[in-house]
């Protein structure tokens, strides 16, 4: 079974740039779609994006969509979440899942996800 650890997180003001990293270790990564959930204090996990396991097929909320940017490399076992134009609004834990369906990336309920990292903090400040 894949694990999960995340890293990138930290404070940025509004406008800047952010690339969050989700590092896989396990030999079945390849085999998984991942994707990106955010979190703050009293709301439920939210969906931010997903890539399929090839790579080939990206989903985004519409929150995020042409600002947000998802990608994988799997010589290196890490998917990127590349956060463009952040606003306050963007501002929450970041965690990464590996779906309960591995190959499924179109899942955006966080109960379809058993996996996560940690969840580094984001803050954006006007």
């Amino acid at each position: 079974q894949v694990q999960l650890v995340e890293s990138g997180g930290g404070g940025v003001l509004a406008g800047d740039s952010l690339r969050l990293t989700c590092r896989a270790s396990g030999p079945t990564f390849t085999s998984y779609a991942i994707a990106w959930f955010r979190q703050v204090p009293g709301k439920e996990r939210e969906f931010v994006a997903s890539i399929s396991r090839s790579g080939s097929t990206t989903y985004y909320a519409d929150s995020v969509k042409d600002r947000f940017i998802i990608s994988r490399d799997d010589a290196e076992n890490r998917v990127f979440l590349q956060m463009n134009s952040l606003t306050s609004e963007d501002t929450g834990v970041y965690y990464c899942g590996a779906p309960v369906i591995p190959g499924i990336a179109t899942e955006r309920d966080p109960s379809d996800y058993h996996t996560w990292g940690q969840g580094p903090q984001v803050t954006v400040s006007s």
